[in-house]
């Protein structure tokens, strides 16, 4: 296996940087020992060695925080890891996604690091979506597109479809973001009623490209 290729250092760690695999965030970094990153190939989930308590432990086992292995890759020198995942949710103690939230600012102090907007949060409204089917919540306008059934969130997808043809023709990037995005979530909907996943629809993509 790969793992024999792995330089632990003299006491039998390796870092490893571990990433949204979605977004490109680094989420955070650990250090992990032969076991457990035997335990992390094994079960898909990230699993660590603790320095200070030395024994080995399951990212999220006891706040539910897991993070699905997607890729593993290794550096040139193979003394450092790079674990691509699917967080199921904040990767931080401090409930932030990500353990890197602050920023030097430019006087030398620390500030909150608010991060751009990117595509991850397709995976967060189906994320979202997910839940309300598992978790039906009063008063959810997702609940009612989901109990209503797929005739009327085909319905939302046509006319959502045709609102932001109708934005892009008068030319208003903030109404063509407004449609676009109501476009974007019945969408994700209509992919979740089906039982798809996002990945389902990335996957073709990238096939595409």
């Amino acid at each position: 296996m790969f793992i024999d290729e792995i330089k632990f250092d003299e006491k039998g760690l390796v870092p490893a940087v571990i990433q949204d695999a979605a977004d490109g965030r680094v989420l955070m970094v650990a250090y992990m020992n032969r076991e457990s990153l035997e335990k992390t190939v094994e079960t898909g989930q990230t699993w660590f060695f603790s320095r200070s308590r030395q024994k080995l432990w399951n990212k999220g086992e006891t706040s539910g925080n897991r993070q699905e292995v997607k890729e593993i890759l290794v550096d040139c020198d193979a003394d450092t890891l790079l674990i691509k995942v699917k967080p199921m949710g904040p990767a931080c103690h401090t409930g932030n996604p990500t353990c890197f939230y602050r920023a030097a600012g430019e006087g030398g102090e620390l500030k909150e690091y608010e991060a751009p907007a990117t595509s991850a949060i397709l995976d967060e409204v189906y994320a979202v979506v997910k839940d309300r089917m598992e978790n039906p919540k009063e008063g959810s306008y997702t609940n009612y597109l989901l109990d209503t059934g797929i005739d009327k969130i085909l319905k939302k997808v046509g006319e959502e479809c045709s609102e932001t043809i109708i934005a892009a023709k008068n030319d208003e990037p903030s109404e063509i973001a407004l449609e676009t995005s109501d476009l974007l979530y019945h969408l994700i909907v209509m992919i979740a009623e089906r039982g798809m996943t996002m990945e389902d629809i990335y996957a073709e993509l990238k096939h595409r490209r």
